[in-house]
This record gives C-alpha cells, sequence and structure tokens, in this order.
C-alpha cells in the first residue's frame, strides 16, 4: 500500500471505530504520546488531547464524533512521518485535518472547524442578494445595520476587532465594534512616525480582502492605518469610533456597556462581549525611585510619535526589544543621542533571515507557486501542538542563529545580552509564552554593534534624578528625555478596569501557555491561555494577536460565537482553570 492510502486507510478504521463507540480501539491507533489538538470542532474549545488517557477523556465526553473522513490531496513522507490533509463533519460542522502517522499510528491529529454546517458563511454561492427585485412602495436604498441591541459588543476597533466583526457579518451576526480613537486605524496612525511593520505581506492579510499584489513587502503604518479605515467601510462594519468604553456588567445573562461618545453617554446590551484590544494593548510603565523629580519629558514608547519632537535632547530608551529598538533607531537617525537600557536579554533575527527561514515556507510568492494559499499556511501552522513546536522550532532557530552569527557577535562585543529563547526555540515561542522579548532587525542591531546607539546592558534602574538615570551599578546617564519602552500589561488589565477585579479574578491570566519559563509560570496549559475560547465568564471572549492570528483565529471564533447565538449544541471539553490572577 502506498502512503497515500496508508493514511486514507488509518482514516477509515479511526472512523469505524468512532463510530462503534470503540473508544480504547480508537485510542490505540495513536501512538502512547500521541496529541489530539481539537480546534471547536469536538470540544468547542481549543484543546490539545496529550496523550492516551487524555485521548480517550475527550472522546468519551464528546458528543459529535467525526466522520466522512475524505484526503484532501495525496500523502506524503516528511522526516520520519507520513501527514496528510482531509475534510471531515460533525453533526454540526464541516470542518478540516491534518494527520501525521509514524509506525503506521498516528504522532499527531488536529481537527478544525471550518464552518456550521447548518448555517454556512454567507459567500460564494450563499452571499446576500443585496437588494430585493421587484416593485417595493417606499423603497429606500441600502444602509449600514446600526442597533442599539446588537448580537455582540466588540471592545477595539483594531485589526482583531475588525477582524472578527466580518467574520461575524459573514454568518449573519451584528457586531458593534466600539473604537476609543477618532477614525478607524488610529490604533497604527497614532503610533511612533516610523513604524512599519516587520512581518511581510504575505503573513498579514485581513480576511476577505487580501492586500493587492503591488502592495510593499513591508507596510508603512501610515497604509496599515488607512487599509483599516477603507476595510471598515468596505465591509460594512458597524464600526463606532470615538466610542469609549467606561464600564460593562452582566446583567441577566447579558452584558450592559456604558459608552461615552460624542452623544453623551450611551448604554449597549448583548449577550457576547469581545475584548480585542490587543494582547500588547495595556501600557506596563515601571515605577522607578524620584521618576517624578525628572526635568525632562518621559514617555511610554506608547506615547512616543517622532524624534522631530525632541531635536537637541539626549535621551535614554529602557527596554530593548521591538519598540525599544524602533525609537533608538528612529533617534539616532534625526541626530538625537540615545541610550538603550537592556535590562535583559533579548532575540535578534534580521528581518531577511526570518522572512526567508521562519515565515517563506508557508508565507511567500514561493510558497503561492507550490500551492499554499494564505488560508492554507494558516491552517498548517496549527497542525504543531504547543508541546512539540520547541523541539520542531529548535532546529529552525538554530539555523537562523548561524545565518545571523556576525551580526551576533559583533553585537556580543559591544555587551549585547542575546539568547535564541530560554531552551533556543526562536521567536514563535518567546512570542506564545511572553508576547515579546525579541526584535527582529530592520537597522538598528548595526547601529548598536558599531556603537552609534549607546547601550548599558545587564543593569536595571536604581533611581531617576532631575537631570538622568542612575544604573544599579552607579553609571549615570544624563539625559532630557526618558522613554520606557518596557511593554504592555496582559488584557485582563482591561476587564479590571471596565468589568471589575472580581470579573478579571475569574478571568485570569490571557496569554502565555503555562511553560514555566520566564514570564509564562505554569503550570502548563498547551494552548493560549483564554484566547479566542470560551473563559470561566458566560459569553466574555478574548481575541487578539498579530494579523496572522487574528485573521485566522477570528474563523473560529465567530463559529462559536454563532453557534451559541443560533442555539446549535456546544458542550465546552476540558474547560482551562483559572491561573495566575492579575
Amino acid at each position: 500500500m502506498d502512503i497515500t492510502g496508508q493514511v486514507s486507510d488509518w482514516l477509515a478504521r479511526l472512523e469505524a471505530r468512532l463510530a462503534s463507540g470503540e473508544i480504547a480501539a480508537a485510542v490505540a491507533l495513536f501512538q502512547p504520546d500521541g496529541i489530539w489538538r481539537d480546534l471547536v470542532a469536538l470540544t468547542w474549545n481549543i484543546h490539545p488531547a496529550e496523550g492516551a488517557d487524555r485521548i480517550a477523556a475527550m472522546l468519551e465526553a464528546c458528543a459529535e464524533a467525526p466522520r466522512d473522513f475524505v484526503l484532501a490531496g495525496p500523502a506524503r513522507t516528511v522526516e520520519d512521518w507520513v501527514e496528510a490533509e482531509f475534510t471531515f463533519r460533525t453533526r454540526s460542522v464541516a470542518g478540516r485535518g491534518h494527520v501525521r502517522l509514524k509506525g503506521g499510528r498516528a504522532w499527531t491529529l488536529v481537527t478544525s472547524a471550518e464552518a456550521l454546517l447548518d448555517h454556512p458563511w454567507a459567500e460564494g454561492p450563499a452571499r446576500e442578494i443585496g437588494t430585493v427585485h421587484g416593485a417595493v412602495p417606499g423603497r429606500r436604498g441600502w444602509s449600514r445595520q446600526i442597533s442599539d441591541t446588537p448580537d455582540v459588543i466588540i471592545i477595539g476597533g483594531g485589526q482583531g476587532g475588525m477582524a472578527l466583526g466580518a467574520r461575524l457579518q459573514f454568518l449573519g451576526v451584528h457586531a458593534v465594534i466600539l473604537e476609543a480613537r477618532a477614525r478607524a486605524g488610529d490604533s497604527w496612525r497614532d503610533r511612533y512616525e516610523s513604524l512599519c511593520l516587520h512581518d511581510p505581506v504575505w503573513y498579514d492579510h485581513m480576511p476577505y480582502i487580501p492586500f493587492p499584489a503591488g502592495w510593499p513587502v513591508f507596510t508603512p503604518k501610515e497604509r496599515m492605518a488607512d487599509w483599516l479605515e477603507m476595510y471598515a467601510k468596505v465591509m460594512a462594519l458597524d464600526y463606532r469610533a470615538g466610542s469609549r468604553v467606561v464600564r460593562a456588567e452582566r446583567v441577566g445573562g447579558t452584558w450592559k456597556v456604558f459608552v461615552s461618545c460624542d452623544r453623551g453617554e450611551t448604554a449597549l446590551r448583548a449577550p457576547h462581549l469581545v475584548f480585542a484590544t490587543g494582547m500588547s494593548g495595556y501600557p506596563d510603565v515601571p515605577v522607578f525611585p524620584g521618576a517624578n523629580s525628572f526635568a525632562g519629558r518621559r514617555l511610554h514608547s506608547s506615547q512616543y510619535r517622532t524624534a522631530h519632537d525632541h531635536r537637541g535632547a539626549r535621551a535614554v530608551v529602557i527596554g530593548s526589544n521591538t519598540s525599544a529598538h524602533d525609537i533608538c533607531h528612529d533617534l539616532w537617525e534625526h541626530g538625537v543621542p540615545v541610550t538603550m537600557v537592556q535590562r535583559s536579554s533579548t532575540l535578534v533575527a534580521r528581518s531577511a533571515n526570518v522572512v526567508e527561514n521562519l515565515l517563506g515556507p508557508s508565507y511567500s510568492e514561493e510558497a503561492l507557486v507550490a500551492g499554499i494559499t494564505t488560508e492554507r499556511g494558516d491552517f498548517l501552522a496549527t497542525t504543531w501542538p504547543w508541546a512539540l513546536m520547541a523541539e520542531r522550532m529548535k532546529p529552525v532557530a538554530a539555523k537562523m542563529a548561524e545565518a545571523d552569527a556576525d551580526l551576533h557577535k559583533r553585537l556580543v562585543s559591544r555587551g549585547f545580552l542575546l539568547d535564541n529563547g530560554p531552551d533556543g526555540s526562536g521567536i514563535p515561542l518567546k512570542s506564545a509564552r511572553r508576547g515579546g522579548g525579541f526584535y527582529i532587525d530592520v537597522g538598528a542591531s548595526d547601529l548598536i554593534a558599531d556603537g552609534k546607539i549607546g547601550l548599558a546592558s545587564g543593569k536595571g534602574v536604581a533611581r531617576i534624578e532631575t537631570d538622568g538615570v542612575v544604573l544599579q551599578d552607579g553609571t549615570r546617564l544624563e539625559c532630557d528625555l526618558i522613554v520606557y519602552a518596557t511593554g504592555f500589561g496582559s488584557m485582563n488589565r482591561f476587564v479590571a478596569e471596565l468589568c471589575g477585579q472580581s470579573v478579571a479574578d475569574q478571568v485570569g491570566k490571557v496569554w502565555g501557555l503555562g511553560s514555566a519559563t520566564e514570564k509564562d509560570p505554569g503550570p502548563w496549559e498547551g494552548e493560549l491561555r483564554n484566547m479566542w475560547k470560551p473563559t470561566a465568564v458566560p459569553g466574555l471572549w478574548f481575541h487578539g494577536g498579530n494579523l496572522a492570528q487574528s485573521r485566522h483565529y477570528s474563523r473560529l471564533l465567530a463559529i462559536q460565537i454563532k453557534a451559541r447565538l443560533a442555539s446549535v449544541p456546544a458542550p465546552v471539553h476540558a474547560q482551562a482553570r483559572v491561573n495566575h490572577h492579575e
């Protein structure tokens, strides 16, 4: 039997055993350490069943066993396993899957919901008519759907809120998107002038409307802002800029959200509330002794706009990740002397290296030629469970470090503290575990290595004085400007601010895997905490991540919300425990 036949036979045996309720026999088709990662299709959750016992528990608990497996193409051999993609269905959903077989048994299996069978996406043959033909007395022209009793309230009108709003709209769900800033796109427009996406265009498309074929590889923030403003209009989203949420409370199974806008304070009600404020949206400003005595300007990186505002100043930037590098880069290019204070190690990879080795296999012109569309690339990215991801990424991270070896040597000679992740697994794991800790180099690293940007590494801040920053070893950095490039806090803080601390405590930590590495304490959860899946608070959801994550997971979150609104049975298996109150 060829490898495609082997996978087809394995799927047939799994389907037969599940159909007959032979759970033990179905589990025997897996490696002892096999992992079945389910994305909403069976568990109505994002859940990795790791090992035989958890796979058995999942199958015993879930009423909707997958069936009608059909291979989506030929199998292929990769290293020491055989893998293939397939489609399937349950009683409620149409799904997409992927399996890896070792020795005829499954090492990894992914089942992902793609659509609700009874509530299809309003696209293609199911698209809306858009008008009523015939004679309609008193006909009025088209207008956006506006209501103060929507199905979903989304707090945050950046790319995440828009992506989810568009997905929900294509399921016939009315979502109101509330954005505190004056215009759609201001979440990008209001950032520092030199900001440009560090991810390439193939990775950054929005749902339904990809960037044009001639769009630049790296998008300047102004163009991203204008694109999002266009997107909100063209997608006919119920997008309400200049609407700041004051507070939200759950009353009788419904969320009541109080909004301050140009009409005063209004209240909206909906059964579902989504925080799409960004997993890096709440400025984290450290408190240093003496800070209030500083005679110059102190800014968080989210408040920094342009070096033109600081000509003639001497600057200190506290932090050493993406924003810190970008701001130091901008200040140096405009003649402002600047020193970076690096308090902990940072992962650095050149942009071309990231594009070629990390993202290129799934998101590039070459990937498109190979038949890997954006949507397929998104799906393939989900086929490695997080429990295996670190080991899978170590060779890639090592290859990237080798390609950047000369740059790294020069940085280290200057005293820069480098790492490649706590276990050598590189950027993706650092992002998942702690939401940062790296810099994709677009020029600042050479300036540091050449001594053009000052560096004080491995030294914490002892205090701030009237005219400078004093480090813990006594080093004194005279300055007129301090920029705190110290990152952002958890989305949990927004919940505490708007819904109260008791609700925030019910939710627990947002983001992180529980890897027991720096800034990601255990216990192990195996998926990003509280993201795109049911939380411990009914009707409360979180949506965020980078553009690619927002694009892909908005589909899964929209399916979950629509199922509940349409009374589709959606019992949640393995509801995650609440950990690490903040």
